[in-house]
């Protein structure tokens, strides 16, 4: 079994910084792409960040120069670091991980998301 388990979000004002943690846990081998997802009440999910297989990091248009994602392999743990938050950046965040398990098996998993409020 795998687990993804976020934390880190919360609320706060705009203009403020959070940042969003998730470690990868179980039966691991190897891990592909990893990345952050959110969805805003009525809308569709959407990428807010992510590394690809090859390790490039992809950013939506929105989130760029105010974002980081970085990632501790070691750890198997994904962070976003996010700055200058603004309100259309209320939403719930999903970490998503791509993982290669025992049975030469690939999983797409999902975490149970983090609420972040961004107050005006």
């Amino acid at each position: 079994q795998v687990q993804l388990v976020e934390s880190g979000g919360g609320l706060v004002q705009a203009g403020g910084s959070l940042r969003l943690s998730c470690a990868a846990s179980g039966s691991i081998i190897s891990i592909n792409a990893m990345g952050w997802y959110r969805q805003a009440p009525g809308k569709q999910r959407e990428l807010v960040a992510g590394f690809t297989s090859s390790g490039v990091t992809n950013y939506a248009d929105s989130v760029k120069g105010r974002f980081t994602i970085s990632r501790d392999n070691a750890k198997n743990t994904v962070y976003l670091q996010m700055s200058s938050l603004k309100p259309d950046d209320t939403a719930v965040y999903y970490c998503n991980a791509f993982i290669s398990v025992p049975g030469n098996t690939w999983q797409n998993h999902w975490g149970q998301g983090t609420p972040v409020t961004v107050s005006s």
